[in-house]
């Protein structure tokens, strides 16, 4: 599917229709630039879930845990250098974990069974384009 946006509650509008279907277990890539709305198509999620916390990026701390309807583990991978230092800190411990959902931006995994991909590009300062895979 694929979907054009223009602000930012028309984005937690699409990852809203996202987060009524998770059951717990998915896991989630979200794929775009900087600025694109990795973080703000979370949030989406996380109010979707019924988590009332302000969610903001895990930049340097790799991981941030919400708990709602279903857990919210939200990664950033960005200033991962090698996929070793995930599994040295026990993140991968989190993925597939059936009492909640996966949400990875700048993904470093390797071998992720059955994402769903999500990519957002940027048109121009308010519109998005969101592909969901």
């Amino acid at each position: 599917m694929e979907y054009i946006v223009h602000s930012i509650e028309e984005t937690h509008n699409i990852a809203k229709q996202i987060a009524d279907k998770l059951v717990g277990g998915e896991i989630i890539l979200l794929n775009g630039d900087l600025g694109a709305g990795k973080t703000t198509f979370t949030k989406g999620i996380a109010k979707a879930l019924g988590i009332d916390e302000v969610v903001t990026s895990p930049t340097f701390t790799f991981m941030k845990e919400y708990e709602g309807r279903i857990n919210l583990y939200h990664f950033d991978m960005y200033r991962v250098e090698e996929a070793d230092e995930l599994y040295e800190l026990g993140l991968n411990d989190y993925l597939g974990m059936k009492n909640g959902v996966c949400v990875i931006e700048w993904n470093k995994f390797e071998n992720i069974k059955d994402p769903i991909v999500i990519n957002i590009e940027v048109i121009d300062d308010t519109s998005r384009k969101i592909e969901v895979l």
